[in-house]
């Protein structure tokens, strides 16, 4: 995985090493490891009032879901919520674009994850013409403001970008097809997309050089392999959201304990313990 930056007129998508794969015993092994990291992460979040958004985008088909997936394994659904965000309602056309997200933003102590996002405003609603000219290129700075506002107020802003090739695509658009359990994934508009291919580059190109910033970069993952992606992915949230927080065991607060001490008659270690007071 990338974390977005000039790729010497190349292009950021096709600068990445599409052919990274992982071995399947060594995926299980370290998504194990990472799922247990982040639902401790999870926790300490719950009571040091840390808030985290993290933006899934990609194309069809790229393994959003399945790495979400994943990563809800082991957590908490009550302090972590995820948005899968399609085509905006009336209600939400008819007020700024941004609204449906600001209504979405994680209280403290919890984490929101975003299955697309607000940056649909500059690629699909920019290539199927939802947007006008002027309302997508404003669109850049809206969203760097955006994510300022959610970082200077002490959410933690992670952005995924998950890449594959078009024969990857079409590959996994085939597997969907013969599949009765996914099939329902598979519809009109994702092969109808394939056709304007070379637009949506451009757009995500644009996309990752103007909303790519230092306090909100992008991490661009080669997802020709899910599992490699997955585990890139996962890592990187376990590294960014534990950064500066304690992730060890809170103490009770005095109240708990002497009632817990009280019924239980605990042993004089563990009343240390349990209090947080340490040699």
């Amino acid at each position: 995985m990338a974390t977005r930056k000039n790729s010497g007129g190349k292009g950021h998508l096709a600068s990445l090493d599409m052919t990274k794969t992982i071995k399947k015993k060594k995926y299980h092994h370290k998504l194990g490891k990472l799922q247990e990291e982040l639902r401790q992460i999870q926790q300490a979040y719950l009571f040091s009032g840390d808030a985290a958004v993290i933006v899934f985008e990609g194309w069809d088909a790229a393994g959003k879901g399945g790495t979400i997936r994943r990563m809800m394994a082991l957590l908490d659904p009550r302090g972590v919520k995820v948005w899968p965000i399609a085509a905006p309602r009336d209600y939400y056309r008819e007020r700024h674009y941004l609204t449906r997200f600001w209504e979405r933003l994680p209280p403290k102590g919890t984490i929101s994850i975003f299955d697309r996002s607000w940056y649909g405003r500059v690629m699909v609603e920019r290539i199927e013409g939802f947007a006008t000219t002027t309302e997508w290129q404003r669109a850049f700075d809206e969203i760097n403001d955006f994510e300022r506002l959610l970082v200077e107020d002490g959410t933690r802003v992670l952005k995924f970008f998950l890449h594959i090739t078009p024969e990857e695509q079409l590959r996994r658009f085939e597997e969907r097809l013969r599949d009765p359990i996914k099939r329902w994934k598979l519809g009109y508009e994702d092969f109808r997309n394939r056709k304007r291919w070379p637009e949506y580059i451009e757009a995500i190109e644009e996309m990752l050089d103007k909303t790519s910033t230092k306090i909100a970069p992008w991490h661009l993952v080669p997802a020709n392999d899910k599992r490699y992606a997955r585990i890139e992915i996962i890592s990187t949230i376990c590294k960014e959201l534990s950064r500066g927080v304690e992730l060890g065991p809170r103490p009770l607060d005095q109240k708990t304990l002497l009632e817990a001490n009280n019924i239980f008659d605990l042993d004089p270690d563990l009343v240390d313990n349990l209090a947080g007071r340490t040699e």
